[in-house]
């Protein structure tokens, strides 16, 4: 009989979440006219009798998730036995594992569904370290070594633009006056914008009302849809800029809508606006095409990232010099990791990282890295923002809150990224009250449910 008593990582739940938010038209854009906001989530258990497990999550928006969520499944037997002191003291063992396993990367490599899956598990063993720790993740990445945070960094492809000792001096000088960042952290947030007024389905008067509501709440920036209809985009970009004034930046977001000469076109058309941004203005991974528009259609920055796969698409569009905003997500790439290799190339590039949030629980894991990178790494917030959308917080252990525009700092020990029970409870597909309820309601032909 083995002696061994070292703790291990024991099951990964998971468990198909969906937020029933098409009803209402949120998230709605010219490429997702009907998104139900979802979350394949995870649950890392352990028996190390502590009571702490690790929580993450990919995000999809309805239709799909149960493939995602058996992506993610299908990674349990190489995660179930691992260590967990080891894991929680170098998660790199795990992104390495996944990530170099010869018939896993088949699936990929490194892209699609099955790296959003071991993106999630990834940001799991961060959660759970996290807690472990007693720091929230932030924190966690701000106190530690420069050495350690560049081993966290897988280098394959990408050594071309950062080699492991460029990401040393990098961390190594970001950490010069990080005492004094993170006191004003605490205390002042970190700046956010909102997307909230700017959904394609809303009407005029409710962009205008919330609109107005984003300024009174002392957020400096808001974003649009744009994309399917010019004659649309103009009258609600009138409507937005007469509603905020002159001095309220307002970013357009095309999701990916364009060819690139309609890309040009239509952005030159909105710049009676005075657009700032023009977001995945074409397909995420045409490099060379975000380049062409980024030359065409200047002073307007070009902003890219929510849907780019992986660490070396953003090391060439930073490379041939394609946008002028970096946007990072929390769930799209492989974890913490991969996105320590972006910031790493932000910062080495100069470039601005302003990241992609809303969704569910998108918020509450990316304000880690931003406030990592603002007091470890780059060391400023200017001309730098994370996105904001006031849905579906109040689901979460450890919810974002917003002072004056501003991300207030997590304290709470993890990733911000474990859901309350009642809401697995509730909006699991489909056996979860709400689901089961409405799906029954369907059958019968009542009117449904709307989302709470």
């Amino acid at each position: 009989m083995s002696n061994d008593t070292t703790a291990r990582l024991t099951d990964v739940d998971v468990i198909d979440v969906r937020f029933p938010t098409s009803r209402e038209l949120d998230g709605s854009d010219a490429m997702n006219p009907d998104p139900d906001y979802s979350a394949a989530y995870v649950i890392l258990r352990t028996d190390a009798g502590d009571g702490l497990e690790g929580h993450a999550f990919a995000f999809t928006i309805g239709r799909g998730n149960e493939v995602q969520a058996a992506a993610i499944a299908a990674l349990r037997p190489h995660v179930v036995g691992l260590s967990v002191d080891a894991v929680c003291a170098d998660p790199g063992l795990v992104s390495r594992a996944l990530n170099e396993d010869s018939q896993l990367r088949w699936l990929g490599p490194e892209k699609g569904v099955i790296h959003m899956a071991i993106g999630a598990v990834v940001n799991a063993v961060w959660d759970l370290a996290a807690k472990r720790a007693g720091k929230p993740v932030w924190k966690l990445l701000a106190d530690a070594s420069p050495e350690w945070l560049a081993r966290q960094v897988d280098y394959r492809y990408i050594e071309d633009a950062l080699r492991p000792d460029e990401a040393v001096a990098l961390l190594r000088e970001g950490r010069k006056g990080a005492a004094e960042r993170e006191a004003q952290l605490l205390d002042r947030g970190y700046p956010g914008y909102t997307t909230s007024p700017g959904w394609l389905g809303y009407s005029d008067e409710k962009l205008t009302r919330l609109a107005r509501e984003a300024v009174a709440d002392g957020f400096t920036q808001i974003k649009l849809k744009v994309g399917a209809d010019l004659a649309d985009d103009i009258r609600r970009m009138r409507t937005a800029r007469e509603a905020v004034g002159p001095d309220i930046r307002i970013a357009i977001d095309a999701n990916q809508r364009w060819n690139i000469a309609e890309a040009v076109a239509w952005t030159k058309a909105l710049t009676e606006f005075d657009p700032y941004w023009i977001e995945e203005p074409t397909s995420p991974d045409d490099i060379l095409g975000h380049a062409t528009v980024r030359e065409s259609v200047a002073p307007v920055k070009v902003a890219t990232g929510e849907h780019v796969q992986n660490r070396i698409v953003f090391k060439q569009l930073l490379q041939v010099g394609a946008i002028d905003v970096l946007q990072i997500d929390a769930a799209r790439v492989g974890g913490v990791n991969e996105n320590l290799a972006i910031l790493l190339l932000a910062a080495k590039y100069g470039v601005p990282v302003c990241p992609h949030a809303g969704g569910v629980g998108l918020c509450e894991l990316v304000r880690h890295l931003s406030m990592f990178d603002f007091v470890a790494l780059s060391g400023t917030t200017e001309n730098r923002v994370i996105e904001y959308v006031d849905h579906l917080h109040e689901h979460f252990m450890d919810p974002v809150t917003i002072v004056d525009g501003h991300y207030t700092a997590p304290t709470l020990p993890g990733f911000s990224s474990e859901m309350h029970a009642g809401s697995l409870a509730t909006y699991r597909y489909p056996d979860g009250g709400f689901w089961a309820a409405d799906l029954a309601a369907q059958a019968s032909d009542q009117p449904r449910e709307t989302n709470r």
